[in-house]
């Protein structure tokens, strides 16, 4: 419960022990930890910047397109 409340009040108390970026939540960190143990498949044409996922590419490519 008191893990929870953290969550409510705005503070980050989870660290990704890879890069160091901070979560209020152990699912959203988890969720991101996936990140460091993937190959980024999915490349800008433009720029190539690698993506894990081929949303946040599509997300990305707004950068390019306004």
């Amino acid at each position: 419960l008191a893990r929870h409340r953290h969550t409510h009040l705005g503070r980050r108390p989870l660290r990704c022990g890879d890069c160091g970026k901070l979560f209020r939540a152990g699912p959203a960190l988890a969720r991101h930890q996936r990140c460091h143990s993937r190959e980024h498949l999915h490349r800008c044409g433009d720029c190539g910047k690698g993506f894990v996922w081929a949303s946040h590419l599509e997300r990305h490519r707004r950068v390019h397109t306004g």
